[in-house]
């Protein structure tokens, strides 16, 4: 189990000692590679990944902090301890460096013994390499000639923070970026109204703008919308484009042909007047047009445009060219079979992405796989357009992205790098008071002795694909980063999983890393239950905690004043996952999920009732004494709906808090009562579909909002202001 990195006990949310049955163990195992059929193939399992560790003589990755003394280990069977070892080490710079070290003269560490003889490990000093941060290639050469070679990952100790974080407090805003509505979009929100959203929330004095996962979904099956559960982290939802801002789309005939038919105004209109996103509705208007200009620019785009285009192609490698091959494949098999949903589900030949059957596609759909490419492409111009727009009206960090915790099982990622994946549990969460029998989110996780065998490259490739055009990155449930709830899939439900552990400090120091190079701030989501010590680490490497007005409760019931949240944090009053204020305060969503079946039965709604009441006294209770409330408001929860100046006098609260980033939702500028999601379900509510109930237009030109984002502002700088 210590070299599985699976824990066989754990707290659970009330304090108690758990231990986790064999049966999840021997599954958990079974899915990381160890037979696990009988004591004797496990404990021959077992020996085989010991023998394979000890026969390394330098391991695939290391990574190393720059401000502790650079080392390097190796093991080498006991008769090759006296034989030096040639190495040559290529800076990520390209310049090179040759070395030679005996094993023997290094400091012994540890002796290891099995059927194949003994092993040494050594540890050597390398601090006359001075090594700057980056990534470098490591390879040694035995006396015999055989070769190895390691990934050196020298990192900084801390994420990146700007300097005016010195001199004044932030604030933003997190929305559902499909959810915005205007008056030019095609149903659902794009780059370009972000980019308005931007201007207007610029000159209020915000600095940043959150967005949902952006992630890329599936364009062939578009209602899997949930942004947490997506194909690929790496790249982008095409569905954000805006159609009319892509290169051609007023010199195209054939789009303006398309555009300018009577059934399409029609069409279109239908979708911009729809409450819900139709995903389906939106992608049938969207592809056909983009489809056209994608024609367009392959035949008319001048030269510093197609170079672009193929620059764009050559660094998004061999992920770029697997997400576009997927979705040309995916498009393909669906329209003749809607069970293909899938590449788990998908004819056996084509579940391979180096198939025959792949290849032979690939070579007779270039064209297709190209265009979803183009897509790629327009949807990076786009964004980074927006982020530039950020910038230049002065925020300080701009567009605010979300990395989510992992990727579904029919997903481009899984596909393209099934090896990494394990595929026979689901990522999730023990139960807690609100989850009796816990989550599962239905994400296979990534295996930790895979991930370091491919030289932790799918997490670096995660963070430096989510930092760009961003000036910060939360990062969901980022005790990922140390452990997962593993749920097998036969397990009857997530009360039979178990936590994995994950390499923390060699994940944080590349997060450092990538955060420095791209010069984004780091919010790690770290609510529910959090292992001691591990706040305080996450603090020391610069990483912001994510703290929630509505579950920063004292012992004793009572809110904890935002005036003693930690400095180093990003204070929000609600998520995505909790109703809206007036949702929470009017009890919508106790009565929401008394309608989808979510309780056991009426005594514990009752207590989730009850509950709500004694908090909402508290919060009232709190707020008149720290006089965010006239003198003669109401005291009593009784005599108080959830109206204006409550709703103001709760954000400016949070805004004079001490943390360095205040986060607020423009649906409670709106005063929204539907939520954006429902945890626990999937087709029982439309989630990630609800717009907001107001446009863009209507939004920037209101007063009362206006007044409030100027006191949010003056707040944050500590200025004074009167409710």
């Amino acid at each position: 189990l210590a070299m599985a990195g699976i824990e066989s006990s754990y707290t659970d949310a009330y304090g108690q000692h758990r231990n986790v049955d064999e049966q999840s163990l021997l599954a958990l195992l079974a899915a990381q590679g160890f037979d696990t059929e009988n004591e004797d193939e496990f404990a021959d399992s077992l020996a085989l990944q010991q023998q394979n560790f000890w026969q390394q003589l330098i391991l695939p990755v290391s990574v190393q902090r720059d401000d502790q003394p650079l080392h390097l280990e190796l093991r080498v069977p006991l008769q090759l301890a006296n034989e030096p070892l040639r190495f040559s080490l290529v800076m990520e710079s390209g310049k090179q460096k040759r070395f030679s070290l005996t094993p023997v003269d290094g400091e012994l560490l540890q002796v290891h013994q099995d059927e194949l003889g003994e092993y040494h490990l050594y540890q050597h000093p390398l601090q006359h390499l001075d090594l700057p941060l980056g990534y470098h290639r490591l390879r040694v050469t035995g006396p015999s000639g055989q070769k190895a070679e390691q990934s050196l990952i020298i990192t900084p100790h801390h994420c990146f923070q700007p300097a005016a974080f010195q001199q004044q407090k932030q604030w933003g805003v997190s929305l559902q970026l499909y959810g915005l509505r205007s008056e030019r979009n095609w149903g659902i929100g794009d780059f370009t109204d972000l980019k308005q959203l931007i201007v207007y929330l610029a000159a209020q004095g915000a600095d940043y703008v959150g967005l949902n996962p952006i992630h890329a979904l599936y364009p062939a099956m578009p209602e899997h919308a949930s942004p947490y559960s997506p194909s690929s982290r790496r790249w982008l939802n095409s569905i954000y484009l805006d159609v009319t801002a892509m290169p051609g789309f007023e010199l195209s005939s054939a789009c303006q042909q398309q555009v300018s038919a009577a059934e399409f105004q029609q069409q279109l209109q239908q979708q911009r007047d729809k409450d819900w996103v139709d995903y389906s509705g939106v992608m049938q208007l969207k592809l056909p047009v983009m489809r056209s200009l994608y024609q367009w620019f392959v035949e008319h785009a001048d030269g510093a445009s197609q170079q672009a285009f193929t620059e764009f192609k050559q660094s998004g490698g061999d992920s770029l060219k697997q997400l576009a091959l997927y979705d040309a494949l995916h498009a393909w098999l669906y329209q003749q079979d809607q069970a293909n949903w899938g590449w788990p589900n998908w004819p056996e030949a084509y579940r391979q992405p180096t198939s025959a059957k792949v290849k032979a596609f690939a070579k007779q759909h270039d064209e297709d796989i190209d265009f979803y490419c183009y897509l790629q492409f327009c949807a990076d111009q786009q964004l980074a357009a927006a982020q530039q727009q950020a910038k230049d009206a002065g925020m300080l960090l701009g567009i605010y992205r979300d990395l989510a915790v992992g990727v579904s099982e029919a997903s481009t990622e899984i596909w393209a790098n099934d090896a990494l994946y394990c595929r026979d549990v689901s990522v999730g969460a023990p139960p807690d008071p609100l989850g009796p029998q816990g989550q599962n989110w239905g994400l296979p996780p990534m295996s930790p002795m895979r991930l370091f065998q491919q030289g932790y490259r799918p997490m670096i490739e995660l963070f430096r694909s989510n930092m760009q055009h961003a000036g910060a990155l939360r990062i969901d449930h980022v005790m990922a980063l140390l452990r997962l709830w593993w749920v097998p899939k036969t397990a009857d439900d997530a009360r039979g999983g178990a936590y994995q552990y994950y390499p923390l400090m060699d994940l944080l120091g590349i997060l450092a890393l990538e955060s420095q190079r791209h010069e984004t701030v780091v919010i790690g989501e770290d609510l529910g239950t959090v292992p001691d010590g591990i706040r305080d680490l996450l603090h020391d490497y610069g990483v912001y905690s994510y703290r929630v007005f509505f579950f920063e409760q004292a012992q004793d019931g009572g809110f904890i004043s935002p005036a003693h949240y930690p400095q180093q944090a990003m204070a929000t009053l609600c998520t995505h996952d909790l109703p809206t204020l007036i949702g929470f305060w009017h009890c919508d969503d106790l009565k929401l999920g008394q309608q989808l079946g979510l309780y056991k039965d009426d005594a514990q709604l009752q207590h989730l009732f009850a509950e709500r009441h004694r908090n909402k006294q508290r919060i009232l209770d709190s707020l008149h004494g720290h006089a965010m409330l006239p003198e003669d408001y109401p005291r009593q929860v009784e005599q108080v709906g959830m109206e204006p100046v409550l709703g103001k006098a709760l954000q400016l609260h949070l805004a004079r808090g001490q943390s360095q980033l205040l986060c607020l939702q423009l649906e409670d500028w709106l005063e929204m009562t539907q939520p954006v999601n429902v945890p626990g379900t999937s087709d029982e509510y439309p989630n990630w579909r609800r717009k907001l109930s107001h446009n863009l237009e209507q939004l920037t030109s209101s007063a009362d909002i206006q007044q409030l984002l100027q006191q949010l502002s003056h707040c944050r700088r500590d200025e004074l202001y009167s409710l």
